[in-house]
């Protein structure tokens, strides 16, 4: 019996199916774990593999035809943008896909005690029995896959298999393997169908005691067999590249790392790892032996405080573990699958800062580092989406990305997505989270905020009969009015988008800070509609849809602070009235948790509690604890196992520059519990114990400053806090 959140999951039985392998990864290379004793497999990926499918990914030059559209679109023609294309079929970007399997076969043993877990803090997958052991970890100190295999077996055969799942038939793939003084180096290199570019694998294998021979293994030529090791070490890297990648580098490359003991090279990768994951815990008080439990079997029990403790956990440790390199992917940093839904691109327009909402509250800078360099890499091709469709300066983001190109190329009819324009503002905010979290401006987002502030003083030329700005065209996602085409005026996402980045662009550039709050004065305000809701267009006339999985028009409640119950009561009322009326459409995971962090600003508790309920009784979550896009485990993806840390912080603890709100929303069922470590957007870091009785909040600030102090909507309270104290704060009963 554990007394403590357990920091980890375990299960009884090896992964029957690649969903339910347990995960490790940097932000650079991936690692699905079967944990099968006699025939184990470790599926390799890596953020870079991305299949070339023959798309053009230029954005469609459509500026010369903008005045007309607009034209158009202010004159009643509810359906003109649906011509504004350049002709071209839908396009998909490229669809990310695994690099290879690792092999490990040896003779069926005893198979009693069986057990296969990972340990968040480590990020170690491991599974035994009978004396035998599996580990594996991926590096974040050295960039490998680290795999050790202990009491091997009197053999053992080890070989890369790229035949995973959807793998295309044309792809050229050649073995190498050959003798080395530790043991054999193996290599796999896959060249993709009609295309100049290929992936490589190489895995250096390091044998203790025993004799290491060439040649095939389960009919995957060439591989090694080991007889009579001790033990055996295996380090594994993959490339993307063009031409031919120097394998004898690589190898010599893994030679040197090999040098270093298992514990050496775990104990580097620790010291990052844990130090991040570390940094924030929640305990809601679960019963011990619930916390016991596999995973398994905790999933069969959605309304557990022990299950949201290990989701909670397992979804820091897999936010933390897909992102590096780059944010993490609709699927986190794994497939087992060539055939990913969506591509398993970075779907930006929605799932993208859903997946990555908890990063500055759960002190997670790692995961913004990340995010920021998706961004930095992709900026010229944010400046070519903005000259081609707006014929503007500055930058426009796409709503899809394969995490290689920037450009505007997935759209339709159906999906206007090269209209949206509130793109380049979703995707910085989270780094002016960062910033204020800090206390330091980043130079690079202050840049970049600077392009979109040039790109609205170019776009925002059309105005209404009131000499109002009017965002022309304009798409909200990914929906469409009832009476009316995708692509119209005024969405109301639009129009926060604009304000909230001409502001901030002003705040960070006071030497422009006139034109822009100038333009973002002129914008006009947000529309009730005859339902008391808060419009998604603000345009008269246009009728909302509201059975839909997305809740763009509520972009000022949540990530922004623009509508809130305490600055803006009658607008918070209007927006919680179209969060009640939005319907769930096709009931997918990221709808689901996006309803829940709005409700978690708007003080809905209930709301949350239902919104869970959804998600944890509709069978989302594989054994691996990694999620799915829909109930029954439908379509592997990363948005509930990531967004759900975010929704358990939100409803605890919320913050502004110069705010506090404890207790938001905080459903009837969680009586009690600790959340240790959030950070806030004024500098202080906060632990907060409740119980029916009370609560109690210690506050530790980096820097001094008034804040203001909210336990309710109608109860604000000054807060003076200095750097370096700790403060105090007990509430009566919630």
């Amino acid at each position: 019996m554990t007394r403590t959140p357990v920091h980890g999951t375990w299960e009884p039985q090896p992964a029957a199916r690649w969903e339910d392998a347990f995960l490790s990864g940097n932000g650079h290379h991936g690692a699905l774990v079967f944990g099968d004793p006699n025939d184990d497999r470790v599926i390799v990926t890596h953020h870079t593999l991305v299949r070339p499918n023959g798309s053009d990914p230029r954005p469609p030059r459509l500026a010369a035809e903008l005045p007309a559209l607009q034209d158009r679109l202010l004159a009643g023609d509810r359906s003109a943008a649906e011509s504004f294309t350049d002709g071209r079929p839908l396009q998909w970007v490229q669809p990310f896909h695994p690099a290879f399997q690792i092999r490990l076969h040896r003779a069926p043993g005893e198979g009693h005690g069986y057990r296969r877990s990972v340990d968040f803090a480590t990020g170690v997958v491991r599974a035994e029995c009978a004396g035998w052991t599996g580990e594996v970890f991926v590096s974040r100190a050295d960039d490998v896959i680290v795999q050790r295999v202990t009491a091997p077996g009197a053999a053992l055969g080890i070989s890369l298999d790229h035949g995973l799942p959807g793998a295309p038939a044309g792809l050229a793939v050649g073995h190498g393997a050959v003798l080395t003084p530790e043991g054999a180096l193996l290599s796999l290199r896959a060249r993709y169908p009609g295309s100049d570019r290929a992936f490589t694998g190489v895995t250096l294998i390091a044998v203790t005691g025993g004799t290491t021979a060439l040649g095939r293994v389960a009919k995957v030529p060439p591989g090694a067999h080991i007889e009579g090791a001790r033990s055996v070490l295996l380090l594994t890297r993959v490339r993307r590249h063009t031409g031919e990648l120097d394998v004898s580098a690589e190898g010599r490359a893994l030679r040197e790392l090999a040098a270093l003991e298992y514990d050496e090279l775990l104990s580097r990768h620790v010291a990052l790892h844990r130090t991040a994951y570390e940094r924030v815990t929640l305990d809601l008080a679960a019963a011990p032996a619930e916390r016991a439990l596999p995973g398994s079997e905790l999933l069969k029990r959605p309304h557990a405080a022990a299950l949201l403790e290990r989701l909670f956990a397992a979804g820091r440790y897999h936010l933390l573990s897909a992102s590096g390199l780059l944010p993490p992917r609709l699927t986190g940093l794994w497939t087992g699958d060539w055939n990913t839904a969506w591509s398993g691109a970075f779907t930006n327009d929605a799932n993208l800062n859903l997946q990555t909402a908890s990063a500055a509250a759960a002190a997670l800078p790692e995961v913004t580092a990340a995010h920021a360099a998706l961004i930095q890499r992709q900026l010229p091709d944010w400046r070519d989406n903005a000259r081609a469709v707006f014929g503007t300066r500055g930058v426009v983001a796409p709503a899809h990305t394969d995490g290689e190109s920037g450009h505007s190329y997935h759209f339709s009819r159906e999906y206007p997505l090269h209209l949206w324009t509130a793109g380049a503002d979703w995707l910085l905010k989270p780094l002016v989270d960062h910033d204020e979290t800090y206390g330091a401006r980043d130079p690079r987002t202050a840049a970049a905020l600077a392009e979109v502030g040039r790109f609205y003083e170019d776009f925002l030329t059309r105005t209404d009969d009131d000499g109002r700005l009017v965002v022309v065209p304009s798409y909200s996602p990914e929906n469409r009015p009832a009476n009316a085409s995708w692509g119209t005026l005024n969405a109301a996402m639009d129009l926060s988008a604009a304000r909230h980045a001409l502001l901030t662009a002003a705040d960070y550039h006071p030497e422009h800070a006139d034109r822009w709050r100038g333009l973002a004065d002129r914008l006009p305000p947000h529309r009730i509609n005859a339902d008391g809701a808060l419009a998604e267009w603000a345009w008269p006339g246009l009728e909302d849809t509201y059975d839909h999985r997305h809740l763009s028009h509520l972009y000022g409640v949540w990530p922004l602070d623009e509508i809130t119950p305490y600055d803006t009561p009658d607008l918070a009322a209007a927006a919680h009235r179209a969060l009640a009326l939005r319907g769930a459409e096709n009931d997918s995971a990221h709808g689901h948790l996006h309803h829940a962090l709005i409700a978690a600003r708007l003080r809905d508790g209930d709301r949350i509690a239902h919104a869970l309920d959804q998600v944890l009784g509709g069978d989302f979550f594989h054994t691996s604890l990694m999620s799915a896009h829909y109930p029954k485990r439908d379509v592997y993806y990363a948005d509930a196992a990531h967004t759900l840390p975010a929704v358990l912080i939100e409803m605890l603890v919320q913050s502004t520059p110069d705010r506090l709100v404890l207790l938001p929303a905080l459903p009837p069922t969680f009586r009690e519990g600790r959340l240790r470590g959030v950070r806030t957007r004024f500098g202080a870091e906060v632990d907060l114990t409740w119980t029916p009785e009370g609560a109690t909040a210690v506050l530790r600030p980096s820097r001094s400053l008034r804040i203001e102090l909210r336990t309710s909507p109608g109860d604000a309270q000054p807060l003076d806090l200095v750097a370096g104290e700790d403060h105090v704060l007990t509430l009566g009963t919630w």
